[in-house]
């Protein structure tokens, strides 16, 4: 654990350092999401690829790891065809714009830092996978900002998202993150999802906040 510690922090530093690169701009971000809001800003809306399943609430969460997000869609290291087609229009300063913007936008009062326990099972299950090393105890701070809060966010968005590293040779889905690849790996579809439920149900700071369409 000790040792995918260290590799993680590194990763997090190199692509948190990728992420900041750009000076941020909350009130030009505001003015650059017109090709968000159709997705992201409708509370409960859901996408049909690669499954039918929730947008995730982004509204709230880590301004790097949005950056960092949009950035692996344009490079093809995530693979969504929709995602990659917007990402590719954005600029770094569009992107550092955008991320800032949702990291602020319906902005919610911290999470508790003690979260319900999960049941013998998951809790195996997330140790296993030495999630909490990452992404924080109560799943609301990890430990480097171009990682994802994932407390509260929705059950069958992360199920997917989870998945798609498990994904090898598709040219549509699938993630390429060496760290969250070795880990997913180890895990039945069964038990990706019972981890998926537990995290859903935990209070978090993400939203989907409605924006106004009109500008």
């Amino acid at each position: 654990m000790k040792k995918l510690l260290k590799i993680s922090l590194a990763v997090a530093a190199t692509v948190g350092a990728v992420a900041q690169a750009q000076a941020q701009d909350v009130a030009a971000g505001q003015k650059k999401v017109a090709m968000c809001i159709g997705c992201h800003g409708i509370p409960g809306y859901q996408s049909s690829f690669p499954e039918v399943h929730r947008v995730p609430m982004i509204s709230g969460q880590n301004a790097k790891f949005i950056a960092a997000s949009l950035t692996a869609y344009a490079k093809g290291e995530r693979k969504h065809p929709t995602m990659r087609g917007i990402a590719q229009t954005l600029t770094e300063q569009d992107i550092a714009d955008i991320s800032a913007y949702y990291e602020q936008h319906g902005k919610t009062a911290p999470a508790p830092e003690q979260v319900p326990a999960p049941s013998a099972e998951v809790k195996v299950l997330l140790d296993k996978g030495a999630c909490i090393s990452c992404h924080g105890a109560n799943f609301s701070k990890p430990i480097d900002g171009s990682y994802p809060k994932i407390a509260g966010q929705h059950a069958d968005y992360l199920y997917v998202a989870l998945k798609s590293y498990q994904v090898e040779g598709n040219p549509l889905v699938g993630r390429s993150n060496a760290i969250m690849a070795g880990q997913v790996k180890q895990y039945k579809l069964s038990e990706l999802k019972a981890i998926s439920k537990y995290l859903a149900s935990l209070p978090g700071e993400l939203t989907s906040t409605p924006q106004p369409r009109l500008r």
